[in-house]
Parts: structure tokens; sequence; C-alpha cells
């Protein structure tokens, strides 16, 4: 088991481009970082490649804002987040 943190919550999901948001509710992500989507039905880990604030490119996420991350697979309202230690 690898240590984690939770950072956020997904709120939606757009299938037709693959991108997750997601509520930053603790600390902060950024590019490279190792995030863990997990849920009901979710359960997978994915490096960060991009991360857009306002369809504009950010390299960093502070805990409060909404970010939208490519995703590998689909997410789910509700799902949670968790960064890797």
């Amino acid at each position: 088991m690898i240590n984690e943190k939770k950072v956020g919550k997904v709120f939606a999901y757009f299938a037709k481009i693959g991108v997750a948001a997601i509520n930053v509710t603790d600390d902060s992500i950024g590019i490279g970082e190792t995030l863990h989507f997990k849920g009901a039905t979710t359960d997978f880990t994915q490096e960060i490649e991009s991360l857009q604030i306002d369809k504009k490119e950010v390299n960093h996420v502070e805990a409060g804002k909404s970010v939208g991350i490519k995703v590998k697979d689909k997410v789910r309202p509700g799902d949670e987040v968790y960064k890797a230690l």
C-alpha cells in the first residue's frame, strides 16, 4: 500500500474528451504527480500530464480551486481523488 493523501473530489466527467473536473479540497496537485481515483466502481492511478483551469494550461493547482484533468478511464461525480506521497 502506497502512502496517499486525499486532495479532492470529482464533480463532473466529460466523456467525449475524457476529462475529470475536480474540486481540490486539500493540499495541491501538479504536473508529474500521481493521482489515485477511487469510488464505488472507480479505482485507478495515473500520472498527471495536463491540468486546465478555464481552458488554460496550468502546472500547479492549490486547494480551493477546480481543475480539469485528462483521465485514462471513466470517473464519476463523488469519486475521491488521492495524491501519492
